[in-house]
């Protein structure tokens, strides 16, 4: 059966969200049980959105409008296109438009996933003077190929499949990293004498070296830079990183060595004090100098696990903003950090440490590699299925 050519506004209600009072960031608005999503809550949702990270009051509410669990957000300016369903009522700004189905023309499943196939088109035409901007009127020129009611259903529950497996195991890895934070901070509160020393006595601090741009080519060893060590630092996959030659890389392995397992890397400049473990699974790999600071020779004092999560407390993330340099652009440096004062526990307590979260990290970065797999499965079948390709 042909699919129809329909607008948006033919298969559903779609209409911007709304914050009508200036300035948006007036204390008075926020702090109640309203949720406020905004446009990267809404990046950083995935295929759901649950989790926000403000909250609107009575005065919020009243000069916005609560939105329905259900509905499809969609991002119009900074991130354009992103998308994610409701899966609580929320309000947000007019930097989002809000889709809701109608109950007999469409499943707001399957209108997602022509956004996630569509959105590079959309941010071609969202090009705009001071900052992109999608707008309702630009959205409303799209046509969206519309199979009937229960084949947009057929289609929209074979890939969310994957989409819920892979929400699922986001959750499972949150709760696996909320067991080992309390772990962390119930060895803190319960020892009874902890060292202080500054951390340059506890690993060595340093850096990469520098990389030139004949180095990369198109496959070889993976280079990252801050945004894939963020990713690996929030348990996500990493999207087409750099390359470097795979006899450049021996060659620095030789000289001055590379990231090994009990490693640890942490944003410094811009994005500050997002921190990754290196691990087995990672493989070999290579890093770029300046962005990143290398922390290692750490599993010989049975450090790296307590370091790794006292450094992704909250606490240590803002002491390290605070002793950042820069005005324009904050960064660390490598002196700075070789300066911070660590609280250490003893021997056994980390030695017992080690033991517990060993485990909990390697389970965790195979949900990872799981979500891998089914996101490539899933893109896989995306445009196959949109298309009309397959067959359901």
């Amino acid at each position: 059966m042909k699919w129809e050519l329909k607008s948006f506004n033919e298969i559903g209600f779609i209409g911007r969200g709304k914050s009508r009072h200036r300035p948006r960031n007036a204390e008075h608005l926020y702090g109640g049980i309203y949720p406020f999503v905004q446009t990267g809550d809404i990046k950083a949702a995935g295929f759901r959105i649950n989790e926000y990270s403000q909250t609107y009051n009575e005065a919020g509410l009243a000069q916005s409008k609560l939105w329905k669990e259900g509905t499809l957000c969609i991002t119009i300016a900074a991130n354009i296109a992103d998308t994610a369903i409701l899966g609580i009522d929320a309000c947000f700004p007019d930097s989002v438009i809000g889709f809701v189905p109608y109950e007999d023309k469409s499943d707001v499943r399957f209108v997602k996933y022509f956004f996630d196939i569509f959105q590079t088109r959309m941010k071609s035409i969202a090009v705009g003077a001071a900052q992109d901007n999608l707008s309702l009127e630009k959205l409303l020129t799209f046509k969206i190929p519309t199979p009937p009611l229960p084949t947009q259903r057929r289609i929209a529950s074979i890939l969310s499949a994957y989409d819920d497996l892979i929400e699922n195991n986001l959750k499972r890895i949150k709760l696996l990293e909320e067991k080992a934070f309390l772990r962390y901070k119930q060895i803190v509160r319960d020892e009874k004498e902890l060292k202080i020393l500054p951390l340059a006595q506890l690993a060595t601090v340093t850096s990469s070296k520098r990389i030139f741009l004949s180095d990369y080519v198109e496959e070889g060893i993976p280079f990252y830079r801050s945004k894939e060590i963020i990713a690996k630092s929030n348990f996500e996959s990493i999207e087409k990183p750099l390359y470097i030659t795979e006899e450049r890389y021996s060659d620095i392995k030789e000289k001055f060595g590379v990231p090994v397992s009990g490693d640890i890397l942490i944003t410094s400049v811009g994005t500050i004090g997002f921190v990754h473990l290196v691990n087995d699974d990672d493989g070999d790999f290579y890093f770029k100098d300046g962005n990143l600071i290398w922390i290692k020779n750490l599993l010989q004092q049975n450090l790296a696990y307590f370091l790794f999560f006292k450094f992704r407390t909250p606490e240590f993330k803002e002491m390290l903003n605070s002793v950042a340099i820069g005005s324009s652009q904050k960064a660390l440096t490598i002196e700075t950090v070789k300066k911070i004062e660590i609280e250490i526990p003893s021997d056994d307590s980390l030695i017992e440490f080690n033991l517990e979260t060993k485990t909990i990290i390697k389970f965790i970065y195979n949900l990872q590699k799981q979500n891998t797999k089914l996101r490539e499965a899933r893109d896989i079948l995306l445009p196959k299925l949109m298309s009309g390709e397959i067959e359901v």
